[in-house]
């Protein structure tokens, strides 16, 4: 399930996420599932037809992301993978960070970033002039809205409704590469 706010150049997804890394990094060996929230550059290209077409939009490069995330293996509601990427390069993630704040009260955590927009832009490699001035205060307008769409995907996550394999994968000692979720 994908979750979309847009405001003027700014926009925040929420997506359901299942995923296997072949090759993890220590301490992130197994499946994780979760929610992840990305700011993310958007774009309005020009109508393409009449004035009643319909309104091409693009989704661009992410901003800043936040894995809500927690190993298939362990207890539900552990978030013992949650963590972020303050800076991200291009379309890949930097090093993975965490924070005690953030497992600890994961949804609330993600509130308090998202309020700072202008300090997520700034730690990341997106030029600030693509943001627009009122995106900060859209976006901050619609942080209740936003947690209540992640909140909302956590539980069905933890319920087996979302952030579930992809069809065909089958875990085993082969290390295989698996994902789904639109994040």
């Amino acid at each position: 399930m994908l979750y979309v706010f847009g405001f003027e150049r700014v926009g925040v997804v929420v997506g359901d996420l299942f995923f296997v890394d072949p090759n993890p990094g220590p301490g992130q060996e197994g499946a994780e599932r979760g929610v992840r929230l990305e700011v993310r550059i958007v774009e309005r290209p020009e109508l393409n037809g009449s004035i009643y077409s319909a309104q091409r939009i693009s989704i661009e490069e992410p901003v800043w992301r936040a894995d809500l995330l927690e190993t298939v293996a362990g207890a539900l509601g552990s978030h013992d993978r949650t963590h972020h990427h303050p800076r991200m390069r291009g379309w890949e993630p930097g090093r993975r960070e965490w924070d005690d704040d953030l497992a600890a009260d994961p949804v609330a955590w993600v509130g308090r970033q998202l309020e700072d927009l202008d300090g997520l832009v700034k730690r990341s490699d997106v030029d600030a002039g693509r943001v627009d001035p009122d995106d900060a205060r859209q976006l901050r307008e619609a942080v209740p809205e936003i947690l209540d769409a992640v909140r909302r995907l956590l539980t069905k996550v933890r319920e087996g409704e979302l952030g579930v394999p992809p069809a065909g994968y089958e875990p085993n000692d082969e290390p295989v590469l698996a994902r789904a979720g639109w994040l």
